[in-house]
């Protein structure tokens, strides 16, 4: 199935979250397909924002409002009257919910519940998409890839959040969006982003970026852990196709996992060395202690969404290394990365019909 332009443009959309990594790029992405945005975030909390290079609160309704706010993000989402809902505003670094748990909690749970509450009172929605984590499964020494029947768990802070939020969207599926011409509701587990403009901390791929961009070392805490590793515009496929197909199918409003195919999850070592062969000049790696516990291998099993929307990886971890890995250089480099950014979207789509 690919994206049918046709039923995005115009379309009303909020995005909580669009201040943020993912959420800037599914901002540009539907600027593409001439939907009507209106954002709702805090503002960026980095230096640079994605965001921000791209130019993007001079395109859509941007509102920087706290989704822990209850009365201000109902009065937001009710007033855009939304057709569709990306909810991806989130304390999303598990690092962080070490140092602050209440804020993360807050934020996770209880701002998706001000979402929620918001959509309820919303009588032209149709479609919702929850954005939560490949963590939110219990963590075992299988070696097995999760299904989206596993057993919810969450060892850290974030881990735990989200997995209450796949809870809570469970429960307000059941009890108010339950009835025939109800608005679709699903959750989506997708694993662990890179692409260009990510520029935050205890992250893989920006902290290689930023290292070598800086002539210096970059410092890695597990170099034989495995993670789904794929390109942001991936995920952002699904949340789309989704959207979409949630209007006129029904058995798609429930959980999903979102990751590359089975054969194309790497180590963190073998990423740093492949993007070494990229990045010209690039200083290489040291290994330091973790502070915090961190899963050695987390896979996902997206054989549902395949049969189900159609949804497949479109760009394997190698080229979506090197489209990350040329985002970076072009940045360090001091050039306008919008063009760049907006030809990648246009690149992912047509390589999606041939996927």
């Amino acid at each position: 199935m690919t994206l049918d332009n046709e039923f995005w443009r115009g379309k009303r959309v909020v995005i909580t979250g669009h201040t943020g990594f993912k959420g800037a790029w599914l901002a540009a992405w539907l600027k593409q397909l001439g939907a009507d945005i209106t954002g709702i975030a805090l503002a960026p909390d980095n230096e640079p924002a994605l965001f921000d290079l791209l130019e993007l609160s001079a395109q859509i309704d941007h509102q920087l409002i706290d989704i822990r706010e209850q009365q201000a993000t109902i009065a937001a989402i009710r007033q855009a009257n939304p057709d569709v809902l990306f909810h991806l505003a989130a304390q999303p670094l598990v690092i962080e919910s070490y140092q602050q748990p209440i804020a993360t909690l807050s934020t996770n749970v209880m701002g998706t519940a001000h979402v929620l509450e918001a959509a309820r009172q919303c009588s032209s929605l149709q479609s919702i998409v929850v954005i939560t984590t490949d963590k939110v499964y219990h963590s075992d020494a299988s070696g097995e890839r999760h299904s989206e029947s596993d057993h919810l768990g969450g060892h850290d802070p974030y881990s735990a959040s989200k997995a209450c939020c796949e809870l809570l969207v469970e429960s307000y599926r059941s009890s108010f969006f339950n009835h025939t011409d109800a608005t679709k509701i699903a959750t989506v587990r997708a694993g662990n982003v890179i692409g260009g403009g990510d520029f935050a901390k205890n992250r893989l791929v920006p902290d290689i970026c930023r290292a070598w961009a800086h002539g210096q070392v970059v410092t890695i805490r597990q170099p034989k852990a495995i993670r789904p590793w794929q390109h942001v515009l991936e995920a952002l496929h699904g949340y789309l196709l989704l959207a979409q197909q949630m209007v006129c199918t029904n058995d798609l409003d429930q959980a999903w996992n979102i990751g590359p195919a089975a054969d194309d999850m790497w180590p963190v070592a073998a990423i740093v060395e492949h993007m070494q062969t990229l990045w010209e000049g690039a200083k290489g790696m040291k290994i330091e202690p973790m502070e915090y516990h961190e899963n050695p291998s987390l896979l996902l099993n997206s054989d549902a969404i395949t049969q189900a929307v159609g949804w497949q990886p479109v760009w394997d971890l190698s080229c979506a290394l090197e489209h990350t890995t040329r985002w970076y250089q072009l940045w360090a480099d001091g050039l306008d990365i919008k063009d760049l950014t907006e030809c990648q979207i246009e690149q992912f789509m047509r390589d999606s019909l041939f996927a």
